[in-house]
């Protein structure tokens, strides 16, 4: 990003918020399909709950101007399909001319910050259906951590529902990411043993009113023929840890991708921050998977 780009949308951002709505209503749309079977769509969603660390650098994507940049570097590759992100990133790069001909979800529920004691109390703070549909954005989605023991849990699960009908009413995707979760030891685990997932999935994909419109998010985890046969819902797969082993992860989600029903990649930090910096490298490798699958 050229720094002359940069000073504009902060000059923008302070005296002229009006250009939000008119970069958004000139911005040129796409249909969600496109000539390729999966999509990829990169994720920027972390930082609204206050999750900035990435391979144990707790404060990695701290700088909004480093990370605009890498999102445009992402954004840019031919064959990137979309951006995943709260209001202020999204309009951000509605701003920068980042997002023309790309789909857009907005990320919903960042309420459940992490390492907080209310982290499953996980409320709708960022886009609602309604403000999604009038800013012409393509989907939503909603994060669906399920505690047994937590009876936060009832409340999350009411307000994914709820969103999940409204948005199948504007004619789209609800993105929901289910998992099965638990608090050991003050902080929040999620369970990625195939049964636990294939139990988040049976809960998330029967939220709402209608499944029409619903899509899930799923992480790569053993055994994941049996996941996939837990649902005829379409399934994007969500990036793993940026410190796993990129060899190991990149052929996860190259098995993963060749399996019926699974229709692309949602993934955030482990390509903007990959191990090297090479965001270009990152994310070319995940479209190669893509077209081999």
């Amino acid at each position: 990003m050229r720094e002359q780009d940069y000073r504009r949308l902060l000059g923008e951002r302070a005296w002229q918020p009006e250009r939000v709505a008119e970069a958004a209503a000139a911005r040129k749309r796409r249909p969600l399909r496109n000539s390729r079977e999966q999509l990829l769509i990169i994720a920027a969603d972390h930082p609204a709950r206050g999750s900035l660390g990435v391979a144990g650098d707790p404060m990695a994507m701290h700088s909004r101007k480093d990370l605009l940049d890498r999102l445009m570097t992402a954004l840019a590759r031919p064959g990137v399909d979309g951006l995943l992100a709260t209001p202020d990133i999204v309009e951000d790069l509605l701003l920068l001319g980042a997002l023309e001909d790309k789909i857009v979800i907005g990320s919903m529920n960042r309420g459940g910050l992490h390492g907080s004691v209310f982290e499953f109390d996980d409320r709708f703070t960022a886009y609602d259906a309604d403000s999604i549909a009038a800013m012409g954005y393509d989907g939503g989605k909603m994060l669906c951590r399920i505690a047994p023991e937590d009876g936060a849990t009832a409340a999350t699960l009411a307000s994914c529902g709820d969103a999940v009908t409204k948005l199948a009413r504007h004619g789209l995707m609800a993105m929901v990411e289910p998992f099965w979760s638990s608090r050991r030891d003050g902080v929040v685990r999620h369970d990625l043993s195939p049964e636990a997932v294939i139990r988040s999935v049976s809960v998330g994909q029967a939220l709402g009113a209608t499944s029409a419109h619903t899509w899930l998010k799923l992480p790569v985890v053993p055994d994941m023929e049996r996941v996939m046969e837990s649902t005829t819902l379409p399934v994007l797969l969500l990036g793993g840890d940026s410190s796993q082993d990129s060899d190991e992860m990149f052929g996860s989600w190259s098995n993963a991708l060749r399996l019926p029903g699974v229709r692309g990649l949602v993934v955030g930090r482990t390509l903007l921050y990959p191990p090297g910096g090479d965001v270009v490298a990152a994310v070319d490798t995940a479209l190669s998977l893509l077209e081999g699958a």
